[in-house]
């Protein structure tokens, strides 16, 4: 497995996320006892594999959807534009816990309530100041710090492993996510490698094709898919644009390169939502407050080559690069 500084292999979950109807629900349980009600504000649909994952593993703690677990489908799906609505009515309507992923759905359901619990699953809780600390949250808010920005640059690094010949590559940029002195470091670790590397920013879903279409015309050689939420949630979108261009990219999740993207490295999504935003959950649910659940950061990162799309796009992935992957996809 490739290796990562200490200091970010740490464990990380996505947040997980599901919202109630917004209407009195108590009639609705199906067995006696606290009926929970969880509001979400996610851009993910309630159907993603991790968000399943995570709802499989709160069974198996005792909270089962329409028995005593009550959650709004309505608070999935949703466009960055609507999360500050949203989340008002959430609080609004007196939920449990309000599940939120990524910087702008934390920022919205932080503007909405300092009292009820929010779980988050974003890249940097203490860098945007989400959280005060890692160990000691405060506030009202907990869940999973990716640090996923600190990664762009091995993603990099790695794109260039598997294509060692390229001189011009470029970058995908979600604005409400990625900083620009993080931007600023990977073009100079892009002009250290004798690379030019364009940056291509959005700041909502109908700008992504087009700002692939702009990285095309700049000439690049491959693709650097930041970490985002909103990116992951439109990645085939991503994948039906690159791979009309022939353009080899590499993703923020292995998970997207098992669904068609030519390199993924990173944690699992599916893993962190069920092996760690279920357990924080039901220890909110137990009674915990958020500053009593630390934030967890991810400890394993795995590489993932799809020599499928490899193939499609008509490159060879060197051995060096093959060598070094955690998983092959033949």
């Amino acid at each position: 497995m490739i290796a990562v500084d200490r200091a970010k292999r740490r464990e990380v979950i996505c947040l997980l996320g599901g919202a109630i109807l917004l209407v009195p629900l108590r009639a609705r349980a199906q067995e006696p006892g606290r009926l929970y009600r969880i509001g979400a504000v996610h851009s993910a649909p309630r159907d993603a594999p991790h968000h399943i994952a995570f709802f499989q593993e709160l069974r198996k703690y005792g909270y089962v959807e329409g028995r005593n677990l009550e959650v709004d489908r309505r608070g999935y799906g949703l466009r960055v534009e609507q999360f500050a609505e949203h989340a008002a009515e959430l609080v609004a309507a007196g939920v449990d816990i309000i599940l939120a992923g990524g910087d702008a759905a934390v920022r919205a359901a932080q503007q909405a309530t300092t009292s009820i619990p929010i779980l988050a699953l974003t890249d940097d809780m203490v860098g945007q100041g989400f959280v005060r600390a890692l160990a000691v949250p405060g506030g009202n808010t907990t869940g999973v710090s990716i640090l996923a920005s600190e990664l762009d640059g091995k993603r990099q690094e790695i794109l260039l492993l598997a294509l060692p010949g390229v001189r011009r590559i470029a970058a995908l940029v979600d604005i409400h996510t990625t900083q620009a002195w993080r931007l600023e470091s990977l073009v100079a670790d892009a002009h250290a490698r004798a690379v030019a590397l364009s940056i291509h920013r959005v700041a909502a879903a109908e700008e992504i094709g087009p700002a692939i279409d702009s990285a095309k015309s700049s000439n690049a050689e491959a693709l650097n898919v930041l970490a985002s939420s909103l990116l992951f949630n439109n990645r085939h979108v991503i994948f039906e644009r690159v791979s009309r261009y022939r353009l080899p990219a590499i993703y923020q999740w292995p998970e997207m390169a098992a669904e068609g993207g030519l390199l993924g490295y990173g944690p699992s999504i599916v893993q962190l939502y069920r092996d760690i935003m279920a357990r924080q959950l039901v220890r909110l649910l137990r009674g915990a407050k958020p500053r009593e659940v630390p934030v967890e950061q991810p400890t394993k990162f795995e590489l993932v080559i799809n020599l499928k799309t490899a193939r499609a796009l008509g490159i060879a992935i060197p051995s060096t690069a093959l060598d070094v992957a955690d998983r092959v996809i033949e």
